[in-house]
């Protein structure tokens, strides 16, 4: 009882807040001014301070017209300072299911937004044993020709988002140009040289413009189809397998078809003061390519290959206001309801046979996630001494989900006390409630500090408070000193947190155990917290500029499969072991950038990122599988007005393997391969026919450097049917072949 008041409490503290706020931008005197152009007051003055800071990288309009991305913005993101792709483990499970990872600090520590406001639909995938989850992430709801920017924030200048940035923050702003009417259509195609990878097709649309004085719309859509990998693509390079598994090989990148379709009201109500209503609904379905969590097969799993087996539906709806006053103080207030419906094939949720299709169970299960967001805060620039901005602001988010499927694991090797054998209770939510400040100080015209703080309360993990300091120094006309430090941090998930939610093992997966196990959800657990450190200094001059970044998280309460048993089932015969959070992990390292205007017409843009550390310090192991360092360089070249060429470089380091595995053992053989350092180079060319019409064409991965996927990390199998598959190391993903591309872009 005394937890429900206390709920009650702090939600009626932040709806109290929320008011409070929008009342006291509301009573500052009204007066005309100039309206922003559209687009720009996505961010408050505040946050657009945040993107002065060291951890911060922009990806443009042009870029992503002129290097289009095939799946999804991922590859570009990529190529930016502190970004990889990679699991949430070192398991290799799902290892073409590569995410967004920044700073070494995983997927599920990287926040997705469209438009300042979170998505938040891979949360409705299960989350297995090793922490993966089968899902493609959030980065595929918006077509890349919609987007005019995408902000990668990194490291503290992250902390003021709250749950899930503990990595970074990944912002997609949509094109919101509406003052003329106007419309654009746009098409993609590429054509692998390797047939058995996958080709993608896609078109999008819009449509903006005015529709009264007061009254504007934009509407968007797209639809596009990626192939599955063939079914043998990896056929020759996967690890050893003996027995019943001899006849397995690990799949390949699926296939996807997705479509979207938005559409925004904005109403200008007065001069500065604005509202809009947005919504949206996503279709995205899979091309099934033969995957499963241990890459082992079945007659249904074969059966399957280029079919749906798993559709994700997202549909939202916002309304957002947004002051501007003529004293310059701003607001912003939305709120935002999201819901995904999950369908997927039933499958299993015991040892081998978690993460694979259940053939007496066949069909289809839906798993429902429903997000309701408030959000409302306020920019106050003031003078007290020295010129200073302060954000004051408040949140609320609820998370209610139904999954019917992923509680349904039977207690085959006893009963686990404090829950029922069977028909558990498919429910579970989780709210939080957040408080933030931040004041922007201008000591002097060369030194900026940020002093920040924010609150949460989380329903079930209880309260955590996040402090954050940043201080940009200039240092003469040339150079710029900036430095920061924050504590971020990441809720467990509802799977993590939900007792009724059980995995069972029959000893290959239990870390201290000779039998049989079981991982069940813990209502006991920490917040993740990370301290967040920064320092770096950069050069400056024109379109000259040089910078280094050194950066340090250390890590607390990451949450895992538990280490050690917590008890036994009603029969003895199996260990229970929680999700639990481990004490300490690590990660350092050194980002760098240097871009050098070679002439009037080229300039040569690089970056770096070198990990020096990312350790969970319990057993000393790595926390993800990502390359000791990455070079991405470009050399682009603005040959006319009317035509560009741009070549491209990534180079990845070394990317070492688990050191242990599920039984805190050294791994052994196979499970010891390496990825050896390689290169990926593109070339492409846009050239815009009139202004109306654009074309761009291109090839990647000019030198055909492929990778293949040989299985999950580490060994598994039967001892007494003599079957196995053995481990694969590092060596668990695909990087596709020499691909050629064409886009068309047209407007009126």
């Amino acid at each position: 009882m005394g937890k429900e008041m206390e709920k009650f409490q702090w939600t009626r503290l932040c709806l109290a807040t929320l008011v409070g706020i929008s009342g006291a931008a509301s009573a500052v005197d009204d007066a005309s001014i100039e309206k922003d152009a559209d687009g720009d007051t996505i961010l408050v003055t505040a946050k657009q301070q945040t993107l002065q800071a060291l951890g911060v990288s922009v990806i443009n309009a042009e870029a992503i017209k002129e290097r289009p991305p095939a799946r999804d913005i991922s590859e570009l993101i990529r190529t930016m300072p502190g970004v990889n792709l990679t699991g949430n483990s070192t398991s290799g499970q799902r290892g073409n299911n590569r995410q967004i990872d920044i700073r070494g600090m995983g997927p599920e520590n990287t926040l997705i937004l469209v438009d300042g406001l979170p998505v938040s639909s891979r949360n409705s995938v299960r989350l297995g044993w090793r922490g993966e989850r089968d899902t493609r992430g959030d980065t595929g709801w918006v077509p890349p020709e919609m987007i005019e920017r995408i902000e990668v924030i990194r490291g503290p200048a992250a902390a003021r988002y709250g749950n899930g940035a503990a990595g970074g923050v990944v912002n997609i702003i949509t094109k919101r140009q509406m003052e003329t009417l106007h419309g654009t259509l746009n098409g993609y195609m590429n054509f692998p040289q390797h047939k058995e990878e996958g080709a993608t097709k896609r078109t999008d649309f819009s449509l903006a413009g005015p529709l009264t004085d007061n009254f504007s719309f934009r509407l968007f859509g797209g639809y596009s189809k990626t192939q599955a990998d063939g079914k043998y693509l990896n056929q020759g390079h996967e690890s050893e397998r003996t027995g019943s598994y001899s006849d397995t090989i690990p799949a390949g990148r699926e296939g996807d078809i997705d479509k979207d379709i938005n559409a925004m009201l904005h109403w200008d109500v007065m001069d500065g003061q604005s509202l809009e209503f947005e919504t949206g609904y996503s279709r995205q379905g899979n091309l099934y390519a033969g995957d499963t969590q241990n890459t082992n097969t079945s007659k249904l799993v074969k059966d399957m290959y280029g079919k749906e087996t798993n559709r994700m539906y997202r549909q939202t709806y916002a309304l957002t206001h947004r002051g501007l006053w003529d004293n310059g103080v701003s607001a912003i207030n939305y709120v935002q309801y999201e819901r995904t419906r999950n369908s997927r094939m039933n499958e299993g949720l015991a040892g081998g046979t978690e993460g694979i299709f259940d053939s007496s169970n066949r069909g289809f299960s839906t798993t429902q996630l429903d997000s309701l967001l408030l959000h409302s805060d306020v920019s106050i620039p003031f003078n007290l001494g020295v010129s200073q901005t302060a954000t004051v602001g408040a949140e609320w988010n609820e998370q209610k989900m139904k999954d019917p499927s992923s509680f349904t694991q039977t207690t085959a090797g006893g009963s686990v006390p404090g829950i029922a054998d069977a028909n558990r209770s498919p429910y579970t939510s989780a709210q939080i409630t957040s408080l933030f400040a931040e004041d922007n100080i201008e000591l002097t015209d060369s030194t900026m500090l940020t002093p920040g703080l924010r609150f949460d309360y989380h329903s079930i993990v209880g309260n955590n408070w996040s402090p954050s300091l940043n201080l940009s120094q200039e240092l003469g006309d040339y150079f710029t000193m900036k430095m920061g430090i924050a504590r971020a941090y990441k809720a467990p998930s509802l799977y993590q947190t939900n007792p009724n939610y059980l995995l069972y093992s029959r000893g290959q997966g239990c870390y201290a155990s000779a039998g049989a196990c079981y991982l069940q959800g813990n209502d006991d657990l920490k917040a993740e917290n990370s301290i967040n450190k920064e320092i770096g200094i950069e050069f400056h001059n024109g379109d000259y500029l040089a910078g280094v970044t050194y950066f340090r998280n250390d890590y607390r309460n990451k949450i895992e499969a538990g280490y050690s048993p917590i008890g036994k089932s009603s029969t003895g015969a199996a260990d229970i072991y929680r999700w639990e959070n481990v004490p300490k992990a690590v990660v350092e390292g050194l980002e760098g950038s240097l871009n050098i205007p070679v002439s009037q017409n080229v300039t040569w843009n690089n970056n770096m990122t070198y990990m020096f550390k990312s350790e969970n310090k319990k057993t000393g192991d790595y926390l993800s599988i990502i390359p000791e360092y990455t070079l991405n360089s470009s050399l682009r070249w603005q040959a006319r007005e009317d035509w560009s060429m741009e070549t491209t470089m990534t180079w990845y380091g070394r990317q070492k393997p688990k050191k242990y595995n599920y039984k805190g053992e050294k791994v052994t053989g196979s499970e010891n391969n390496e990825v050896s350092p390689y290169a990926v180079f593109g070339l492409s060319s846009t050239y815009t026919v009139n202004k109306n019409l654009s074309l761009t064409g291109g090839i990647e991965n000019i030198f055909d450097k492929r990778q293949f996927r040989a299985g999950n990390a580490q060994t598994t199998g039967n001892a007494v049917t003599n079957s196995y598959m053995y481990g694969a190391g590092a060596q668990t993903y695909n990087e596709p072949g020499r691909t050629f591309y064409v886009s068309v872009n047209t407007s009126f």
